[in-house]
């Protein structure tokens, strides 16, 4: 189910919101190494509660763009790599990257009003969380029958959500936001039709 078996041109062409975001997240990330221009990229785009308190509120969409180093990026853009082809397929394009992006956004809206003033913060994990809670609402409504998806996607969201409050320098509020997003326009974009088609399809691949 969430491994991926296409060549490079045939993930491409089946997955191509997928593709975009991480295409877009490593260029950016690669623009940050640039001496002068990474630094200004950073500044410009983290997401900075005082400033964003100062009507700077496109830091509320940019931060989920930016990330703080090797290990931050490659975590996030392995988890959208490898399980973001099965929920865009799913969903369908549309829904998700509205999923993606809401759950970005409403994870920096969180912290923008549950953490300090002078609190600053980058990455997508927010909206990766947001593909996380989705699943977990394709769970809710397969639990009965498709029982393999529960034994997959549940242990992974669980230790998602541990190593959220064990780890050090994580956003916890974006994750939990993000994760609760992403269930929330799960529940209301999942509907029997839409799952029937996609057990169909699982099981012709």
């Amino acid at each position: 189910m969430f491994i991926r078996t296409e060549n490079f041109s045939q993930y491409v062409r089946a997955y191509p919101v997928v593709t975009v975001l991480l295409v877009l997240n490593i260029g950016i990330y690669l623009l940050t190494w640039i001496p002068g221009i990474g630094d200004q990229l950073v500044l410009f785009g983290i997401g900075d509660n005082f400033r964003i308190a100062n009507g700077e509120y496109w830091r509320l969409l940019t931060p989920m763009f930016l990330h703080y180093d090797f290990m931050h990026i490659l975590f996030n853009m392995f988890s959208l790599f490898v399980f973001g082809p099965e929920l865009e397929k799913i969903a369908g394009k549309a829904r998700f990257i509205t999923i993606y992006m809401l759950a970005g956004l409403f994870g920096d809206i969180a912290t923008y009003f549950l953490q300090s003033p002078d609190y600053r913060h980058l990455g997508a994990s927010g909206a990766i969380f947001g593909l996380f809670g989705a699943f977990g609402a394709l769970v809710y409504y397969t639990k009965h029958v498709f029982p393999q998806l529960k034994q997959v996607i549940l242990p992974i969201i669980v230790i998602s959500v541990i190593m959220t409050f064990l780890g050090s320098n994580i956003n916890v509020t974006a994750h939990i936001a993000g994760i609760i997003t992403g269930f929330l326009i799960g529940l209301s974009y999942f509907n029997p039709k839409n799952i029937v088609s996609w057990r169909k399809n699982s099981r012709r691949r």
